[in-house]
């Protein structure tokens, strides 16, 4: 009765100890999922520019290699969740923007706001062609220090190489609040390409890029 009785004692301390090995392993397992996913967004990172309409920065940046994502929004106003109709009022203070998801490892942030730069006309103060308002605006919120002092140096050598007539104008100014913009207008360019504003203003923005991109060494 004796070894009966310590044979079923022991049992449940095995079931037990089992029961422990499996969490431990499955906590394991969840460790290594965190740790890959960490390390996938450490690759990852965000730039917000304003260059006028938002369906032209889309369609650039969309064409970019190394950009991840690109969403249209609205950032730098005082108005909560705006909508298009009453950005384009120009009475939010909110710029049209894209939200762009970038792999550094692939492309910098340096030469992303060079091709900002060279898809845009950066010297005329809130227009860009036709579009005209303070939404229109030429900008770049940066999301950390080192964007800053990137895009601060960048403008100052613009301007010292005299690359424009003009000065360049680009409101560079700290990330707040991006707000989305509806969902007709994603991916603008590539559903409308036949539309008179793609085909005479977005169409002629994305030769220039290829012209940009041809322009750098391979």
């Amino acid at each position: 009765m004796k070894e009966k009785n310590t044979y079923t004692t022991i049992r449940p301390a095995r079931g037990v100890i089992g029961i422990l090995v499996v969490i431990f392993l499955f906590q394991e397992t969840v460790n290594a999922q965190t740790m890959n996913i960490h390390s996938q967004t450490a690759q990852q990172e965000l730039a917000t520019l304003g260059a006028g309409c938002f369906w032209c920065v889309e369609a650039i940046f969309q064409r970019v290699e190394g950009v991840l994502e690109v969403k249209s929004g609205y950032s730098g106003g005082q108005v909560k969740n705006p909508s298009y109709q009453e950005v384009c009022t120009g009475k939010t203070g909110h710029a049209e923007v894209c939200q762009i998801v970038f792999d550094p490892g692939v492309i910098s942030y340096a030469r992303l706001l060079d091709i900002f730069w060279k898809t845009h006309d950066p010297t005329t103060l809130n227009q860009q062609g036709n579009d005209v308002g303070t939404q229109y605006r030429s900008v770049i919120f940066y999301h950390t220090e080192a964007q800053k002092r990137t895009a601060l140096a960048m403008k100052d050598s613009l301007n010292a190489a005299g690359v424009w007539e003009r000065p360049v104008v680009t409101e560079i100014t700290p990330y707040d609040t991006f707000y989305p913009a509806e969902a007709y207008h994603d991916n603008y360019y590539n559903s409308n390409r036949t539309k008179p504003y793609c085909t005479y203003v977005i169409t002629p923005k994305v030769k220039k890029l290829d012209q940009v991109l041809e322009s750098y060494p391979k």
